[in-house]
């Protein structure tokens, strides 16, 4: 079997891992800056709608770009 669907893969997931630190920390930093709850109980739902929004970068940026790295190699030099 060709090396080179799983060598894009493993290149896609460094670049998924990069991805993902960079985005979550603008976005979630923005986010936190723009945070004007009042009251524990909406601090609390907003921290749990980033820890949501943290689970769906991660399987999109983490999950989907080795996939692509494995099709990119695959079509291109396999």
């Amino acid at each position: 079997m060709n090396m080179a669907g799983w060598l894009g893969a493993l290149i896609g997931f460094g670049l998924g891992l990069l991805e993902y630190r960079l985005m979550t920390a603008v976005v979630i930093g923005a986010l936190r800056r723009a945070d004007h709850s009042t009251t524990e109980a909406e601090k609390n739902d907003y921290e749990r709608r980033i820890r949501i929004l943290r689970w769906a970068l991660m399987a999109i940026t983490i999950g989907f770009t080795p996939i692509l790295g494995f099709v990119i190699g695959r079509t291109l030099f396999g």
